[in-house]
């Protein structure tokens, strides 16, 4: 068994050669690859057409490929084409040489402005490349390189795949690429030299033609004309002549009056540096021939001025600092500070040594103690601003973040009313810096949710904004804010209304703090309404009008308008604004003692219309034209009514929230009913007491007359009568509207319950205010900044009048106005619209830039202007801009004159010298020839010389198929490269 089992055991040792190795399975994959991409065939698209590498849409496609476990990326680049009907012509086409071949003659498109290098090197319109996947790995031995072409070779024979496949070599930063393509019995090797230094005998279009013609080792004798193409490029960097004109602001200057670019209210705009950093300009020789011209080391014929191309392209100076985008970016950091203004300005600020100590936290303790001093001078607004000196005194001059001189400037832009001795009741200002009230500028802030560009919250937000950027900082924000909150409570306590502010209830398309603000307002308005009255009542001791708003709004508006306003009072959802959850009952009480004795007793029983019509009438505003009581005939008075109680958002949703918690229950139900109901209660209280003997059908004629149905009747003697009868919803079993009129007693306007409780509402505001911190109010004002930064940037372009800016704009518009429209936006996303402005700013900057240094303004022949602006905004809009006319053409003259101009600062040491103008400079050199055998040149060296040459000769045999080569070399200071496409007939050689 022993000797049996030996020849069995060396069985194991055969070594299987049919597995594939780790090089097969990559080729297999490539293959797979291309098969996938459907690059198989020789797909003939139409002839390039000129610029299409620019202007054309280039794709690409990736994939994950690994050799062994080293993983690379493959690549298709190709640039969308409209398909080509190729149907029929197949067998025309079978030894047709590949598409790629064909486009490395192809001349239309040399010297692209923005392509992938491939393209730029080679003219390729589709290509796929092989490239280490990770970004730090990279193919360095030489032994590699081999491997990775060879597997290409196999793949591109396997599949029969025309297109360029190349491979990266060595490290990314470096580009180089090798590769080839493969059609019908011919091949395309490309192949690619790259060094740091230009060798002394390559530096020049000789030196090239020589390593062109050694490569292409054409046998034939007379070698076909290899055609030529040559592109220059010049760098101008120094534009001393046009130094860059956006001064900085004075900020000094800012409190005496005079303003170095800048005053409150207004915000800076501009470049801080020279958004634009060089110029390039190209200078192109197209279509030259071998032997036509001379360029060795000894003399040249490529003057740049001959060049019958010109093209120029600008360099922008790499995120330049902006004015404005400083501005609000400052101001949105504010937005992530945590400390509250006590933190900011320290809690010291509030101490004071001896026996007065806080006095503000005491002022309330203070108005109950004993003083010998008359009651009517203690009071919180006189213990605030007693604090409010002490504050000063005690901070010192040189501590306090703000100093006078701006703190009284700000004070005065932000208040101009203060100027007068006694404030005026402005409720609104008009300033010829903002948009009028009617344009789309202006009416931005519904769609920003900020507010008016007149009004003093869109203000605050701008001195803020400046404050932070140049007096002081956070400190100086959380300054400012403290000396606005007190201004706010002594226009409280004093009766003088805040300028700046539309009338009326809170307008709920503004930011909350301005429906603050004007919530304030309305409390001030009140107060002062209810003071006067008071007043007008003592002297007069008997007034039948409720010296409120109502009576001011009835004086304001006619009969007639007033008619109008009480028709659309219907719904009872009109209520819904007015109910106020004030729990205590507070009667405005006048001195007539004895009219409320007189009316006390009878307005206490519930009696029918009979009863009440015994009942002097009270508040009434006047006659309404038609109407008459239904029962006694009486001409119907309208009442003097209560205005509903005005409400801000935050306010609106705590109430819908308590509404809601009230459930769906009956109990629920109604309760919610009576809540919603106080404004219609008080309604018919005042219509009872002005029309005594009424019925609910007289009130709801008045109030809702869609409530009231009347039809024509006939009645018995045939006459045509009007009979009406309340609707079939006030006909359901215990409405809500009968419920509350038989509640509601006779009581006038004056002496009812306040709906609006404006003494509390004023308090709670002033408390919200107290309580903001700096974080909470650039919130807050956010979007104010961004409308006035939007609106300064629309202000700027129209002087500009870029079309592209203007498309960027009304972008950054529908952006911001989804952003803004939401409470809390993210972060992000404000970070995104104030960078978008920033890049705007810039825009408008470069074009100023390039204005100024073109001199579109000097240019005294309109066609010639226009020609120079239309130059101007395609070098903002497009990669590079063909100059018409060459250096022959208005604008190639004037980057002649800049060129010329920047030589002789360079290399002249004469000071004189280099400040001559350039009229006179180009007058002094004379004619072309006499510049030429100058010294000093109008150019300096070109940065960058490109040369494509191109022929097409067999190899590698006299009797080979004629195909293309190609070579394209790069010379610059500090870059030498040749990348060329040489073909060779694989089937007769």
């Amino acid at each position: 068994m022993a000797a049996d089992s030996e020849p069995e055991s060396e069985v194991f040792e055969i070594t299987d050669f049919t597995t594939a190795s780790e090089w097969e399975r990559f080729i297999s994959k490539v293959e797979e690859v291309l098969n996938d991409w459907k690059l198989i065939g020789n797909p003939l698209g139409k002839p390039l057409e000129k610029g299409i590498f620019t202007s054309g849409t280039w794709e690409e496609k990736s994939d994950e490929i690994s050799f062994a476990d080293f993983k690379f990326s493959v690549t298709h680049h190709y640039l969308v084409q409209e398909s080509t009907d190729k149907e029929g012509k197949d067998e025309l086409l079978e030894d047709v040489i590949p598409q790629s071949m064909q486009d490395l003659l192809c001349m239309n498109n040399d010297f692209p402005p923005r392509a992938h290098c491939l393209v730029r090197w080679y003219g390729l319109r589709e290509f796929v490349v092989i490239a280490p996947a990770a970004h730090s790995d990279a193919v360095l031995s030489e032994s590699k390189c081999n491997l990775l072409l060879s597997s290409v070779s196999i793949a591109l024979g396997n599949t029969g795949c025309q297109v360029p496949l190349f491979v990266q070599i060595h490290h990314k930063w470096r580009r180089m690429y090798v590769g080839e393509c493969q059609g019908p019995g011919v091949r395309t090797d490309f192949e690619m030299v790259h060094l740091r230094k230009v060798p002394n005998q390559y530096t020049h279009l000789s030196g090239l033609l020589d390593i062109f013609k050694s490569k292409i080792g054409c046998p034939l004798t007379p070698l076909p004309p290899v055609s030529i193409a040559i592109r220059f490029t010049y760098v101008l960097q120094d534009w001393q002549q046009y130094f860059w004109p956006q001064q900085p602001p004075d900020i000094d200057a800012l409190v005496g009056g005079e303003v170095g670019g800048l005053e409150f209210g207004k915000l800076p705009f501009g470049a801080c540096e020279d958004p634009i950093s060089e110029l390039h300009l190209a200078t192109m020789w197209p279509h030259l021939t071998e032997g036509i011209i001379v360029d060795n080391d000894v003399y040249s014929d490529l003057d740049p001025i001959q060049a019958p191309h010109w093209s120029v392209r600008v360099r922008k100076a790499e995120n330049p600092q902006c004015l404005l985008g400083d501005f609000v970016t400052e101001f949105f950091k504010i937005c992530r500070r945590k400390e509250s203004t006590d933190e900011i300005l320290g809690r010291s600020a509030f101490e004071e040594e001896g026996k007065e100590t806080a006095d503000i936290t005491h002022a309330l303790s203070k108005l109950t103690e004993p003083a010998s001093v008359p009651i009517h001078k203690l009071s919180v607004s006189n213990m605030v601003h007693t604090a409010k000196k002490k504050i000063r005194k005690h901070r010192g001059v040189e501590e306090s973040p703000l100093n006078n001189d701006v703190l009284n400037t700000i004070l005065l832009f932000l208040f101009p009313d203060a100027v007068s001795e006694k404030p005026l009741d402005v409720t609104t200002s008009t300033d010829n810096n903002y948009p009028p009230s009617e344009s789309e500028d202006y009416n931005l802030y519904n769609q920003f949710k900020s507010a008016p560009s007149d009004s003093l919250t869109y203000k605050l937000a701008l001195c803020l904004c400046m404050i932070n950027f140049y007096h002081g900082g956070l400190k100086g924000v959380a300054h400012l804010w403290q000396e606005f909150v007190l201004e706010m409570r002594f226009r409280w306590e004093n009766n003088f209304l805040i300028p700046g502010l539309a009338s009326g209830p809170p307008d709920l398309r503004c930011c909350l703090l301005h429906q603050k603000l004007q919530m304030l307002n309305c409390c001030i308005e009140r107060k002062k309404a209810r003071d006067e009255g008071k007043k007008t009542s003592a002297s007069n001791n008997v007034t039948n009008i409720y010296p409120g708003d109502a009576g001011k709004a009835g004086d304001q508006l006619g009969p007639d308008n007033l008619k109008e306003i009480d028709k659309d009072k219907g719904e009872v959802a009109k209520s819904w604004d007015s109910w106020s959850d004030s729990e205590e009952e507070y009667f405005e009480c006048l001195s007539d003692t004895e009219e409320l004795k007189g009316n006390g007793q009878e307005s206490g029983k519930k009696g029918g219309p009979k009863e009440m019509a015994n009942l002097r009438p009270e508040g009434r505003l006047y006659q309404h034209g038609k109407l008459t009581l239904l029962h006694n005939g009486e001409p119907l008075y309208i009442p003097v009514t209560q205005e509903p109680a005005p409400m801000t958002e935050d306010l609106l949703e705590e109430q819908s929230e308590v509404l809601a918690k009230l459930g769906t229950s009956a109990e629920g139900a109604h309760l919610r009913a009576r809540m919603q109901s106080a404004c219609l209660l008080s309604d018919m209280e005042s219509f009872k007491a002005a029309n005594p003997g009424c019925s609910l059908e007289d009130f709801v004629r008045w109030y809702s007359p869609r409530d009231y149905i009347e039809e024509e009747m006939i009645d018995e003697k045939g006459n045509v009568v009007l009979k009406g009868e309340l609707s079939a919803r006030m006909k359901i079993p215990s409405n809500m509207w009968v419920e509350a009129w038989e509640t509601a007693k006779p009581v006038p306007a004056r002496r009812q319950r306040r709906l609006f409780d404006d003494t509390r509402e004023a308090e709670k505001v002033l408390h919200y205010l107290a309580i903001q911190k700096p974080a909470d109010l650039a919130r807050h004002l956010l979007p104010c900044v961004i409308h006035a930064a939007i609106l300064k940037v629309k202000e700027e372009e129209s002087l500009e009048n870029i079309s592209s800016v203007k498309k960027i704009i009304k972008q950054i518009i529908s952006h911001s106005s989804k952003v803004l429209h939401f409470p809390n936006p993210e972060d992000k996303k404000l970070e995104e619209i104030i960078h978008q402005i920033t890049n705007v700013e810039a825009l408008i900057a470069r074009a100023r830039s390039l204005k100024a240094k073109f001199g579109t303004e000097k240019c005294e022949q309109e066609e010639e202007k226009e020609d120079l602006e239309r130059f101007v905004s395609c070098l903002l809009e497009q990669p590079e801009v063909l100059v018409t006319g060459a250096g022959r053409g208005h604008a190639g003259r004037i980057i002649h004159k800049l060129f010329v101009n920047a030589q002789r600062l360079t290399e002249s040491s004469d000071e004189a010298a280099a400040m001559t103008p350039p009229e006179e400079e180009l007058k002094r050199m004379g004619s072309p020839e006499e510049r030429r055998q100058n010294s000093v040149s109008d150019f300096p060296p070109p940065a960058g010389r490109e040369f494509i040459l191109r022929t097409t000769v067999p190899r590698p045999a006299p009797y080979s198929k004629a195909l293309p080569q190609r070579m394209y070399s790069v010379l610059t200071k500090e870059d030498f490269r040749l990348a060329g496409a040489f073909s060779s007939d694989t089937s007769f050689f």
